[in-house]
């Protein structure tokens, strides 16, 4: 979610009576905004979006819940030491949250571990170990309309008689210590981005914020005008008009067989009926092809700590096989792709699959991904049932990513086209009239110029390295894997210092390459990267032939705080995946609207963008899917790109050769062993075209105007990655809800008693 004061203050309309009242007192506004702790409660862009679509949500006027875990640490503080990683607790709660609101009231029991027991009424799940959770509200306003929505954010309490009622003969002690064992459910965040890492605690807290939540959902139902009771038993047949559950990946999958599990053995559902209202109420959006990021959990995991939803599991894809047999009769190959069980050396449970069959609409984030989930990932289901499978193109939400990171920018667009783009950005248009008009063109190369001299300072300050604020600022940053590439920028920064020591005297246009963003702990290889580009930037930085020509900085602990200063400062924006990778991309869009160029391949939104802003106004280069596809089928040999192209040779053998880590001349071995032999993100073979569009880049960037057109042009094209417009879609093809532009009358107004403000149905 990053930081909440700013983003209140001008959601609210209220920034600039603060900052003068602020100043009033003596005080500066942006000091006091700098003491405010991010919070970091996710990984990378999934959780960034869940954060925008929470802004757009409000500001439609949806009635709408986010729900996750009040994590006591979140994502870890990134140091850099001697140029390596080193991971610090993220202790974001020292100082307390002003912006939550415990509400014990609403604390719920969660159950763990234990046993089934069938009888003539049902199921029985019994002998469970019991966690509470208590729910932390944070308001989520929208943009000027006196909407606020809610963020319900769950944490783990060990309840008062734990460890006290059974076995525990006197050692009073030890079970209150004990205590720790249940509450260390919301302790801390896997820090894993794309990647799959099947541990218990991991599961627990899945099904922690799962069982909360549908609990929570439940009772907000039964307590409304539509779970209307006969006699004794809640009538369920209109949940799925008034509740729609949006599942962001898998990791909220245990929530299919969470729901059936009340509706059949608590409220005594016939299995059909609850499977119906079951599916109709769920929604699944994949994030990720990357197979080491899909989630198989083990059978005997789930057994031990889930018995009964495992048994309910089982009942599902018995249904589910006999229904596709009873359509492909003898087809056991696909009985076998298709079931949510995989056999193997262990027994696994696909969560994707389950999600899949659980839901009445699955989506992909950006066209291709989308593309690529219906015809390779989820092939069988899509023949099965193609209407079920949709597209929803990420955005972000302009507030955060305009307005409050970029006001310059902001008033400068308000000047020309009014205010209303901010709650409407398809109105970003209207500036295609003014690419050619000069005193804008100037107006928004001062804006650029102005945020890269305050970010500059803010290097110098960091960084203690001389920044030239004219240089072109390139800019890759998200989150390390190698899918993303950041050898590949490397690479291209190695082969600019050996140009340049090649011919110091030739005209080279100066670059500040920034690179930043965490590598999950246990990754080795996205850690080599960040020591190497670290051990790069200590030679180029220190070269007096090199000058202030190149420099290169790794940004520490990159974050949202950090991502609002840097992206409007940024020139060129690096989006360079091996295409079929990435699914979306949200950075890609941050940087688009705010003024910044793309160098990018064909994939996620990347793809889109060109689409809006025209191809030739993004610099596009490499392989597209089938290039990548043909070139499996061939089988990638690294070595004859290094053998055939020179200045790729020398840059792999100065980090081969230690070069870059003379104490150490076998340091990166097995990096350049990666590169060779198992790189599945193909380097070596966007290489030329990357060192090739670059020069382009720098050709362009010497011609100051015709740079700034193709800015603007870029900016005018950057409507359609409004978050706005992503959940207008979710609204209108999945939730089945209208967005409400009425605003609310603030409390200090009179409210007309008769007017009916519900709108139809709530997304949950």
């Amino acid at each position: 979610m990053g930081r909440t004061l700013q983003n209140t203050m001008i959601n609210l309309g209220l920034q600039n009576a603060c900052d003068e009242a602020v100043y009033q007192l003596g005080l500066d506004m942006e000091e006091l905004e700098e003491i405010e702790e991010d919070a970091g409660l996710g990984n990378g862009g999934l959780g960034r979006l869940a954060a925008c679509f929470l802004d757009s949500m409000a500001t439609l006027g949806l009635a709408a819940y986010g729900y996750g875990i009040r994590y006591e640490y979140g994502i870890f503080n990134q140091k850099i030491r001697d140029g390596w990683q080193v991971e610090e607790a993220d202790d974001w709660l020292r100082h307390g949250n002003p912006w939550e609101k415990a509400r014990p009231e609403y604390m719920l029991p969660v159950h763990f571990y234990g046993r089934v027991e069938h009888s003539a009424s049902g199921a029985k799940w019994i002998d469970t170990q019991v966690v509470l959770a208590l729910p932390y509200d944070t308001p989520v306003p929208g943009y000027m309309n006196n909407t606020v929505n809610t963020m319900r954010l769950w944490s783990a309490r060990a309840p008062n008689d734990f460890n006290l009622r059974d076995f525990n003969v006197g050692d009073y002690i030890q079970a209150v210590l004990d205590r720790n064992l249940a509450e260390n459910i919301s302790r801390v965040l896997y820090p894993n981005d794309n990647f799959f890492e099947g541990k218990e605690l991991r599961l627990k807290q899945e099904y922690f914020v799962v069982a909360a939540t549908l609990q929570d959902i439940i009772r907000r139902f039964k307590a409304s005008k539509f779970g209307s009771t006969d006699s004794v038993r809640t009538v369920f047949d209109s949940f799925p008009d008034q509740v729609a559950i949006q599942l962001n990946d898998t990791h909220p999958a245990m929530a299919i067989p969470e729901l059936m599990r009340i509706f059949v053995d608590i409220e005594k559902l016939p299995w059909d009926k609850a499977w119906d209202i079951t599916k109709r109420t769920f929604a699944y959006t994949n994030h990720t092809v990357l197979p080491e990021a899909l989630e198989r959990w083990p059978v005997d995991l789930v057994e031990k700590l889930l018995p009964r939803h495992l048994q309910i599991i089982y009942e599902i894809n018995q249904r589910h096989l006999d229904h596709i047999a009873s359509l492909f009769p003898n087809d056991v190959d696909r009985l076998r792709r298709m079931s949510l069980i995989e056999e193997g050396d262990t027994k696994r449970i696909n969560m994707a699959h389950l999600c899949i069959v659980g839901s009445h609409a699955v989506n992909g984030v950006a066209k291709i991904h989308s593309e690529i989930v219906k015809t390779q990932v989820f092939e069988d289901f899509a023949e099965l049932e193609p209407e079920k499978f949709q597209n929803k193109t990420n955005g972000i939400t302009p507030r955060r990513w305009l307005l409050l990171c970029n006001p310059g920018l902001a008033e400068l667009i308000a000047e020309k086209i009014g205010e209303d783009y901010v709650r409407d950005l398809s109105q970003l248009t209207k500036l295609h009239k003014f690419v050619d008009d000069d005193l804008f063109i100037r107006e928004v190369a001062k804006v650029k110029q102005e945020n890269k001299v305050k970010f500059a300072l803010y290097l110098e300050k960091e960084y203690k390295v001389k920044i030239n604020p004219s240089s072109m600022f390139d800019v890759h940053v998200k989150r390390i894997h190698e899918y993303k590439r950041q050898l590949m920028n490397c690479l291209h920064i190695i082969t600019m210092y050996n140009r340049i020591r090649r011919d110091p005297a030739k005209l080279f246009v100066p670059r500040t390459v920034i690179i930043g963003g965490k590598a999950a702990p246990g990754y080795h290889m996205a850690k080599m990267i960040i020591k190497l580009i670290n051990a790069v930037a200590q030679v180029v930085n220190n070269d007096p032939v090199v000058g202030s020509k190149l420099k290169v900085i790794f940004l520490e602990n990159y974050r949202v705080s950090l991502a609002e200063k840097v992206i409007p400062a940024t020139d060129l924006s690096e989006q360079i995946s091996t295409a079929g990778t990435e699914a979306s991309g949200t950075g890609n869009m941050k940087f688009m609207l705010n003024g910044a160029l793309t160098i990018g391949t064909m994939d996620g939104a990347n793809v889109e963008m060109a689409e809006e802003a025209g191809e030739e106004n993004l610099f596009i280069f490499g392989m597209r899917v089938e290039d990548v596809t043909e070139l499996d089928r061939k089988g990638y040999n690294a070595q004859l790109y290094y053998d055939r192209l020179p200045e790729l040779k020398q840059a792999v053998d100065q980090i081969k050769s230690g070069f870059f880590s003379p104490k150490d001349p076998n340091l990166f071995n097995d990096v350049v062993n990666m590169l060779f032999h198992h790189d599945r993100f193909k380097v070596f073979a966007d290489y030329e075209a990357y060192v090739k569009c670059q020069e382009k880049v720098s050709e362009l960037y010497l011609n100051s105007k015709a740079w700034t057109k193709m800015v603007i042009r870029n900016i005018a094209a950057a409507g359609k990655f409004s978050s706005d417009r992503t959940i207008k879609e979710y609204a209108r093809d999945i939730w089945h809800v209208e967005p409400s532009d009425l605003k609310i009358p603030p409390p200090n107004e009179p409210r007309d008693a008769g007017q009916d403000k519900t709108p139809n149905g709530t997304a949950a």
